[in-house]
């Protein structure tokens, strides 16, 4: 979540757009289990609730930037709330489609980017034993289920994971400018 706020907002001080705020809720994939969840439908109760709101604030077009792979099932039902609420939305998945493996190398990097990885604590963090859920390395039931989860962990198992702030400011500004480009063509 909080990358996705670091790439609206940025995207949003340079389009002059406004910053609504983050979902608190998150879907996730049956058979992958990385933290406390919600169902799909709270998920989408408040982004109705949300895009309500927006909508009170009379705008009409909305961007909606997802920093959570399980929430990019939210996709499905764009055109349903477009249609529901009266309201044009993009649903922009940059972050997670340049991030690479999760918790892995793309992640932290822009976690550090921003300043809010604790760099101490990467040899804890691939400690897979202890945190099961980076490249869903030790979650054998989404390996065989998801194939994108296999190739996650095996890539991270041949590469590891490591911290790189020129790669995370790199992989911010990418999805700050798809972002941007997005409130551009909509507007």
């Amino acid at each position: 979540a909080r990358l996705a706020v670091h790439v609206a907002k940025e995207a949003a001080n340079r389009t002059g757009a406004k910053f609504l705020g983050i979902l608190k809720s998150s879907y996730e994939l049956p058979e992958i289990d990385t933290g406390e969840h919600q169902s799909l439908e709270q998920v989408l109760e408040e982004l109705r609730t949300a895009l309500r709101d927006a909508k009170s604030l009379e705008l009409r077009k909305v961007v909606l930037v997802n920093g959570h792979g399980g929430n990019g099932i939210l996709r499905k039902w764009i055109k349903e709330l477009e249609a529901e609420l009266g309201i044009s939305l993009a649903f922009n998945n940059t972050i997670i489609n340049l991030e690479g493996p999760h918790a892995g190398t793309g992640e932290l990097s822009m976690a550090a980017a921003i300043g809010i990885a604790d760099e101490k604590k990467l040899a804890e963090h691939a400690d897979f034993g202890r945190h099961p859920e980076v490249a869903f390395i030790g979650m054998l039931e989404a390996r065989k289920k998801y194939r994108w989860a296999e190739q996650q962990a095996q890539e991270v198992e041949k590469l590891g994971v490591r911290i790189d702030r020129y790669l995370g400011e790199k992989l911010l500004e990418c999805a700050i400018m798809d972002v941007t480009n997005e409130v551009r063509e909509i507007s």
